[in-house]
């Protein structure tokens, strides 16, 4: 995983030091979180260290990575748990052999569901079908226990339950079906809170935390984009959202293409709708806060005038977005394809597009999404996730 290209001299893209919360938004997709890493040894690189994240699924372990680990540790920890992920399928292929990339990315695939992901998950013996109804083995084909050892191993929860970096893990609970996020200024984060935001059945087990049952985050949202936003609106924030599936793409022309296609708008961030929900709301507040100022004088102190005073403003924000557009040719199996040869390329190409949109100055494009509200895409446009 040592990155060929040149590392950056110009400018850092955001002024972080201006905004109270520096936060990057990291979404769920297996062996495409690879390309997070990226991204993040991309910001370091600039000098862009977050003081709160927020991850679901995949997005939840390099949170968890990043959050619990001191700065100049950060990336060494994220390549340790990359590296061991992709150490079964670690055959990287000469250019010489490229076009039978596909087949090695299926062959990688393969190890992954028949023997398990490294320091990830392992396949369930007896399968599910003979173990006892009821049982975690009987509703899940993976054993999740070798991440725990993992988390253990690579992340400092001491740390992260310091709160000196914010740390948000998306999950939900499988019986009432809400939405819930661990957070670390709320809550004491455990390996337990990580492994629950990642676990997508079937494959994994729901994890039990204080007597209630929880499955994967992306279930219910992909992105906690909308956690971070509104939990904090009266103070100011740049949100860096990292999105390793991506919602354009090109008709398919084969069914695996329509398999892929039909993943990558399951699990893409709505960042359109998103976009125009950021941006009504706004418009309200801005509606609330002309009429607040009417209000005569003597009733300002009013309780219910105080707490419309207090939801009618918002603190600036910038939305900072990357999308991982690299075809890897692995098809509809890239998100649990672990093979070392993926891995590299998708670490290598969030560290690039970072860099890109530094060299670029792509933050220069802006677009205004309401007052005091920025939308930056620094996903570089020449790129296109071909099917």
């Amino acid at each position: 995983m040592n990155p060929r290209t040149k590392a950056p001299t110009s400018k850092a893209p955001v002024d972080w030091g201006r905004f109270a919360n520096r936060i990057l938004v990291l979404q769920g997709g297996g062996a495409l979180g690879a390309y997070q890493a990226g991204v993040y040894q991309g910001l370091a690189e600039a000098g862009l260290e977050p003081n709160w994240i927020s991850g679901v699924s995949i997005g939840a372990i390099n949170a968890s990575l990043i959050a619990g680990n001191p700065a100049e540790q950060r990336v060494r920890k994220l390549r340790e748990f990359w590296e061991r992920s992709s150490s079964i399928a670690s055959f990287v292929p000469p250019a010489s052999l490229d076009p039978m990339r596909p087949f090695f990315n299926a062959m990688g695939a393969a190890s992954a569901v028949m023997m398990g992901v490294p320091g990830f998950f392992s396949p369930r013996i007896p399968p599910p079908f003979m173990a006892p109804e009821g049982s975690l083995g009987a509703i899940s084909f993976y054993d999740t226990q070798p991440l725990k050892a993992t988390l253990e191993e690579l992340v400092d929860f001491d740390l992260i339950n310091s709160k000196r970096v914010r740390l948000s893990l998306g999950a939900v609970n499988v019986c009432t079906g809400d939405s819930v996020y661990f957070d670390s200024m709320k809550t004491r984060i455990a390996p337990e809170h990580v492994m629950a935001s990642g676990a997508l059945p079937p494959g994994f087990p729901p994890v039990n935390i204080d007597g209630q049952w929880y499955w994967d985050g992306g279930i219910s949202s992909n992105t906690p984009l909308w956690y971070v936003v509104d939990e904090a609106y009266r103070e100011s924030g740049v949100v860096v959202q990292v999105d390793v599936f991506s919602g354009t793409g090109r008709l398919p022309e084969n069914l695996r293409q329509v398999q892929e296609r039909l993943k990558d708008l399951q699990y893409a961030s709505k960042m359109r709708f998103s976009g125009a929900r950021l941006k009504e709301q706004e418009e309200l507040r801005a509606s609330l806060r002309r009429m607040l100022d009417k209000i005569p004088p003597e009733l300002q102190s009013d309780p219910d005038v105080q707490r419309l005073t207090a939801i009618s403003t918002r603190g600036e924000v910038a939305l900072v977005h990357f999308t991982n557009h690299h075809n890897t040719r692995s098809s509809d199996f890239k998100d649990y394809e672990f093979s070392r040869a993926t891995v590299n390329e998708l670490w290598e190409g969030g560290l690039g597009d970072v860099r890109s949109a530094i060299e670029r100055q792509a933050w220069r494009h802006a677009v205004e999404l309401a007052h005091d509200i920025k939308v930056i895409d620094l996903t570089p446009q020449c790129q296109e996730n071909t099917p």
